[in-house]
């Protein structure tokens, strides 16, 4: 047999992280000022609090409204926009208000942004010698992208450990005109995540499957956790975890959030979906080749407010870093060992009054006072991922920044023979390996 050919291609990632604050998004909300200056192949969106945390989201039925709303306007930015972005044209408000049609689910409106017609979306990315051997087995079969969203077969193994099923994976038709389809999006209450793909790309994404983790209330309510995203480029695997972990700024609330990342690392188990014995898809995180996690993780900067805000008026930026707790924590080996993060060139995204430039601690009220902090963040784990920029956007819809980063990562083509793994090593990583000595700290 001869030796599989190797081609080493290189993508453009566009990963984007906002905490919307509760709010649904207005007719006028135009995100091309977040996305359009960002020619990617792959662009990956997440989203906290797009609802209320109230009761009635966390415990009876989530709105999935707001997500079907957002969902419009990234289509409308990422496939709707682009003749009049060029042109240095917005679309009217009537064009963006007419995107809103009343009481859509979010299943009805993800399918109108999915793979066009006629296209298939591979359960299984493997090398074509190895799809001829396997032919019968499951794991090469192929899912219509025109399947109905209330026949869309759920399997026993959909079903993540803690009860999510990943239904809104289903992949229905969508227009010619499009640049971008929609491939997988998942709401967990107030978490929101989104990944679109450049068109002629989705025939190579394959081992789509989702996890979500609870990390709420006594560590099992919906309302902080995460949502991952595994999927297959060509013969590279990769992971999106879009998260939202403990808040407060309390000392010790930290050590929470450590504790957050560690059961998500632990906990996460993606459903099997390859039922061949050379199956290649990873089960855990820290399996896959390439890694990006996003989100509100919440840390902190370990200054009082007035230092944080003598700091923040002479721009020292190093000063306000060194006492970032996330800085701090990784450093010490107690969370994200192994991980990496750009370099901070921006002021903290959190906590702003809504509509305005100004810092939420400058008030005379003390319980609405919250030291600003750099809570969202987007960091990475794997070879073959080159950060290009790392920014924040100015939007006054939230009381975060929404914070964007670009990478460059390889992938592996490979056409002909069997490759041996589909990651760079296929070595497993044990879990113990992640956890930091935790008798001191918790």
């Amino acid at each position: 047999m001869p030796p599989p050919v190797q081609d080493l291609k290189t993508f453009r990632v566009f990963v984007a992280t906002w905490n919307v604050g509760g709010k649904s998004p207005h007719n006028a909300l135009n995100l091309d000022d977040i996305l359009h200056a960002d020619q990617s192949d792959i662009y990956v969106l997440g989203f906290q609090e797009i609802v209320p945390l109230n009761a009635g989201n966390v415990l009876v039925i989530e709105d999935n409204e707001p997500a079907a709303k957002w969902l419009a306007l990234i289509n409308q930015s990422l496939n709707k926009s682009c003749d009049l972005a060029s042109r240095g044209s917005r679309p009217s408000a009537s064009l963006a208000g007419s995107l809103f049609f009343s009481k859509h689910s979010l299943k009805k409106v993800s399918k109108t942004f999915r793979a066009e017609s006629g296209r298939r979306l591979k359960t299984c990315n493997c090398t074509p010698e190895l799809e001829r051997k396997q032919s019968k087995d499951p794991c090469f079969r192929y899912q219509h992208s025109h399947i109905s969203e209330d026949n869309f077969p759920l399997e026993e193994d959909d079903d993540v450990s803690n009860g999510f099923d990943i239904g809104e994976m289903a992949i229905s038709s969508s227009t010619d005109q499009m640049n971008y389809s929609l491939i997988a999006s998942k709401q967990m209450v107030g978490i929101f995540v989104t990944v679109w793909v450049r068109k002629e790309l989705v025939q190579h994404v394959g081992h789509l499957r989702i996890s979500c983790i609870s990390r709420g209330i006594m560590g099992c309510l919906r309302n902080k956790g995460c949502i991952s995203v595994s999927m297959s480029l060509y013969q590279t695997s990769f992971c999106f975890v879009c998260s939202h972990l403990a808040s407060g700024e309390k000392e010790g609330d930290e050590l929470r959030r450590n504790t957050d990342v560690i059961e998500i690392l632990k906990n996460t188990q993606f459903p099997k979906r390859c039922r061949s014995h050379h199956s290649r898809a990873p089960d855990k995180i820290l399996e896959h080749d390439r890694v990006i996690w996003l989100g509100d993780l919440n840390y902190r900067i370990a200054l009082s407010y007035a230092e944080t805000r003598k700091h923040l008026q002479e721009n020292a930026w190093d000063a306000l870093l060194d006492k970032d707790q996330l800085k701090i924590e990784r450093e010490a080996g107690r969370v994200f060992k192994g991980w990496r993060e750009g370099k901070i060139y921006f002021a903290p995204t959190y906590k702003y009054f809504y509509n305005s430039d100004t810092y939420a601690g400058e008030t005379n009220s003390k319980k609405k006072r919250r030291t600003p902090a750099w809570c969202d963040r987007i960091l990475w784990h794997g070879a073959g991922i080159r950060q290009l920029s790392y920014v924040r956007r100015e939007s006054q819809f939230s009381d975060h920044r929404p914070v964007c980063a670009t990478f460059l990562v390889d992938v592996d083509a490979v056409t002909g023979g069997v490759k041996k793994g589909l990651s760079d090593s296929n070595m497993k990583v044990g879990i113990e390996e992640l956890l930091p000595p935790t008798s001191k700290y918790f």
